[in-house]
């Protein structure tokens, strides 16, 4: 179960909150886009996806040969607030701002096809899922 201080320990590593920022963005990623867009290898990108998954903060679907990792969709509110607000404020970040552009600009960027790929859940999304079961 994702606590606080999971999340936090989750989101301090430079190359984990980047990836989060991603997801929260695009909804939904490979491996080797995540390694375009933050300009680093595939075995360092799956290592800290390996502890969002671990952590609850992310989950995985496989499609053939790819690994895909969306936003857990099994995120408590809190950590649906904080993410927001997390991703709000670095929304002009130079740092976050070039992820954003060198995946929008990744030649040969993997397709999408949407026979097999489920609707990715976005934070809002979630959060008006929560707000309407109550």
């Amino acid at each position: 179960m994702l606590t606080p201080e999971t999340l936090m320990k989750s989101l301090v590593d430079e190359t984990r909150l980047r990836c989060v920022m991603l997801l929260v963005t695009t909804g939904e990623l490979c491996v080797c886009e995540f390694g375009y867009a933050l300009g680093q290898a595939q075995p360092k990108i799956s290592r800290h996806l390996g502890t969002l998954r671990e952590h609850q903060v992310v989950q995985d679907r496989r499609a053939g040969q790819w690994v895909h990792y969306r936003l857990h969709s099994g995120l408590p509110p809190w950590a649906i607030q904080m993410i927001q607000a997390i991703a709000q404020g670095l929304e002009a970040s130079e740092i976050h701002a070039g992820d954003r552009e060198r995946l929008l600009n990744m030649p040969g960027r993997p397709g999408r096809c949407p026979e097999t790929v489920p609707a990715t859940t976005t934070l809002q999304e979630q959060e008006s899922r929560h707000e309407q079961s109550m």
